[in-house]
């Protein structure tokens, strides 16, 4: 089977899926496309390649089996034409042909989230991409819990994975993100990252969990 992460900056793969995503390395074939460069909003330029460094060692933690960064600017997602996004994702996608596709949920705080949950969600429509049996978004810590859920409710998780044996994997490839890590109590430190898994799992009865708002499922 064929898993297919499509994120918006480096760590944001890991952030939301990255437990999930190392339980379906053990047995299937996991790609990470990542859209934006992640670094020239706030940093200088040179920490572009630092975040593509650490994103490919983030990949060979989680085991992926391929990890793609498009460079597309930073923070700046919703001045590129949409279509422009939705054909760089179709494109990726009828190469890697994916069963499953994880994205960003809509409605968070970061626009270039948005931007890339509506792009893919485009390039997965059902005549497009018959063969994809599931399709869903995931939470951001730090940027889906502070949005506005202004045009609809916020993130409703409706399917949750069981994540206590990869959860050690997700925060060890956010430790090659370093620069991205902040210090507790900020949700994207370690331990609150630990503490939301164990919350989600709390809600449905297991230790660790991941949970994800599926769009589309066909059995």
């Amino acid at each position: 089977m064929s898993v297919v992460v499509v994120a918006a900056h480096p760590d944001d793969e890991i952030l939301g899926a990255g437990a999930t995503l190392a339980r379906h390395a053990r047995t299937d074939e996991v790609h990470a496309v990542v859209l934006s460069e992640g670094a020239t909003s706030r940093y200088a330029a040179g920490m572009v390649a630092d975040l593509e460094k650490a994103g490919r060692a983030a990949a060979e933690r989680i085991g992926f089996a391929s990890v793609r960064f498009e460079q597309l600017p930073d923070q700046r997602l919703d001045g590129v034409p949409l279509i422009e996004v939705t054909q760089l994702v179709e494109g990726i996608l009828d190469e890697l042909a994916p069963t499953v596709v994880y994205t960003h949920f809509p409605g968070d705080v970061n626009r270039d989230h948005g931007v890339v949950a509506a792009a893919t969600w485009t390039a997965c429509r059902p005549y497009r991409r018959p063969a994809l049996r599931r399709l869903a978004a995931f939470e951001t810590p730090s940027s889906t819990e502070w949005g506005a859920p202004v045009t609809g409710p916020g993130f409703t998780p409706t399917v949750f994975v069981d994540v206590r044996e990869t959860l050690a994997t997700k925060l060890a490839a956010m430790e090659c993100y370093a620069g991205e890590l902040r210090d507790y109590p900020h949700p994207r430190s370690l331990r609150a990252l630990t503490e939301r898994a164990s919350y989600w799992g709390s809600v449905c009865g297991l230790e660790y969990a991941e949970p994800f708002a599926v769009l589309r499922e066909v059995w």
